[in-house]
């Protein structure tokens, strides 16, 4: 049987993920000719191409694909088989983090983590998606290193950490004409509402906690995502009720305000994700810790 060492497990493991040889070798530190020469060791080994190069990148056979799972399985035994791992250099990096976040995670937190990385680890590079009914599928499968948000959703197979409580506040325009310092429920029924639905997080409670209390809004405006109501309410006479947090931050910089709701909607918890698989890897470690200091408390 032919010798296998860790590195060509991962290599499989980061084109699987990627689908490109050229960011495979930028995830992993490593020259491209030297993933292009495990590659064509893999394929030796396994007799099969493995990976086919196709317009959408290089797509796994069905032999590759048979085999991810186990390739998966045996990193992970050979990670927890070696004690000494090294220690992660963020100041030396280049590694390129995948990170999920909810839309007002993006708006919130991401340029604090930003500016943080120009400082500490300069050559780390992150990717953002949004999250979504899918991220859980792609944190177990390693597509996604850690997700940001409220995701009430993840349960089983993933730790999480609290960073902050947060709640539900009305944003309205500082000249709006009929809402004063303070919302009434009547103004709550009548203004006409912009309404933001997301898929994948929690925030589709308000609607739950609204019609309880026989609250029924008149929205004029959905949208499917945070990143515009700020300036829609700034410059109309609706209302968006939204998280306090993007509520303080965007009445610092667009001609809105934010008042309390006067209905009692439960608060939340942003959290960051990952999942178990992860937990011990040395960068992944360094992330969280990264994120906690900026953000829990």
């Amino acid at each position: 049987m032919k010798r296998f060492d860790l590195e060509l497990l991962l290599v499989f493991d980061e084109i699987f993920k990627t689908g490109n040889v050229t960011r495979a070798a930028h995830n992993l530190g490593l020259p491209q000719s030297s993933v292009s020469l495990a590659l064509a060791k893999l394929r030796e080994h396994f007799n099969d191409q493995l990976f086919s190069r196709t317009a959408k990148g290089m797509v796994p056979t069905p032999r590759a694909q048979n085999a991810i799972e186990d390739v998966r399985r045996a990193i992970a035994a050979l990670q927890h088989a070696l004690a000494d791992q090294p220690v992660f250099d963020p100041a030396a990096s280049t590694r390129r983090f995948r990170i999920c976040m909810t839309d007002i995670s993006e708006i919130v937190l991401l340029p604090r983590i930003l500016n943080h990385l120009r400082s500490v680890a300069p050559g780390i590079h992150l990717e953002i998606s949004r999250i979504s009914p899918d991220s859980p599928g792609e944190l177990a499968d390693g597509l996604v290193d850690l997700a940001v948000g409220f995701m009430p959703h993840l349960e089983a197979g993933f730790y999480q950490q609290k960073l902050f409580d947060q709640h539900f506040v009305c944003l309205a325009a500082k000249t709006h004409p009929r809402v004063g310092d303070t919302l009434t429920v009547e103004a709550l029924r009548q203004e006409g509402h912009v309404r933001v639905r997301t898929s994948g997080t929690g925030h589709a409670i308000v609607d739950k906690v609204l019609a309880r209390e026989e609250i029924e809004r008149s929205v004029v405006l959905n949208l499917p995502s945070f990143l515009g109501v700020a300036s829609i309410v700034a410059q109309t006479e609706l209302l968006a009720i939204v998280p306090e947090r993007y509520a303080r931050l965007m009445a610092a910089s667009e001609a809105v305000r934010f008042l309390e709701i006067p209905v009692e909607l439960p608060s939340y918890q942003v959290k960051q994700h990952w999942h178990e698989r992860y937990h011990a890897d040395v960068s992944n470690r360094w992330l969280r810790q990264m994120v906690a200091a900026l953000f829990a408390g």
